[in-house]
């Protein structure tokens, strides 16, 4: 079994595409999977939704995908970020805020003995990030108790792979917001073989001029920051560690 494992698409069309195309050269997949955060923080959040309902993706559900589908979230937000919820809300529509609160918190392909589990962030939360550096207590507290053979996720936009007590634990970073110093859209490749789960990461260069104009263009509030993340593509706290 092959899956094509992306994650923090965040309403970057051209990101998604990007990705989708590489997959097809690499021969496909026997399913696409998306480990959550579709939508906000982009300038095409409804089309990143309708393409993956085209291509019949299996979605779960990230931390920004229950801010806009869950109205009594009790998380707090600054003015900024909650006015960029209402507007990905009117953007996408009644039918997929729905459809974004429906989603799943984690999926589950292949049988016991083998088994790869997806989640946003990790198996016990949808925001709490697992470093790629994270010691046995923070990954106890967090894994411990999972059976899977293999763990793929998002929410941190680092791409890796590591082994934790025989499990494999695979980042596949973001198709649409990267955040480690190289500006290409990132996604994963797992091939199920006996015994374990086959890694193998993609970057795919896209046009992020293009992006930042369709944020500058599209109305989203506070366009000017999301532009800056966007063409910074690094984590701030990590600045002297990636170039």
């Amino acid at each position: 079994m092959r899956i094509a494992a992306l994650s923090d698409i965040h309403g970057n069309l051209l990101g998604l595409d990007a990705c989708l195309a590489d997959l097809a050269s690499q021969g496909g997949a026997d399913a696409v999977v998306v480990a959550g955060d579709l939508c906000l923080d982009g300038p095409k959040p409804k089309k990143v939704l309708q393409r993956l309902e085209e291509i019949g993706a299996a979605c779960v559900r990230g931390n920004t995908d229950r801010y806009i589908g869950d109205d009594a979230s009790e998380e707090k937000f600054s003015q900024m970020e909650a006015s960029q919820i209402a507007w990905t809300r009117r953007e996408i529509g009644d039918r997929w805020c729905s459809w974004l609160q429906a989603l799943p918190f984690a999926l589950r392909i292949g049988d016991d003995a083998n088994q790869l589990l997806i989640v946003h962030a990790n198996p016990t939360t949808d925001d709490e990030h697992l470093w790629p550096d994270a010691g046995d207590a923070e990954l106890e507290r967090l894994i411990g108790s999972e059976a899977a053979a293999a763990i793929a996720f998002g929410h941190l936009h680092l791409p890796y792979a590591r082994m934790w007590r025989g499990k494999v634990l695979v980042n596949v970073a973001s198709a649409g917001l990267p955040k480690d110093g190289d500006p290409r859209a990132g996604y994963a490749i797992l091939t199920e073989r006996p015994g374990g789960w086959e890694v193998k990461h993609r970057r795919v260069a896209f046009d992020t001029k293009r992006v930042a104009t369709q944020l500058a263009n599209c109305g989203i509030p506070g366009s000017d920051e999301l532009i800056a993340t966007l063409r910074h593509h690094r984590y701030k706290k990590l600045k002297n560690y990636i170039p």
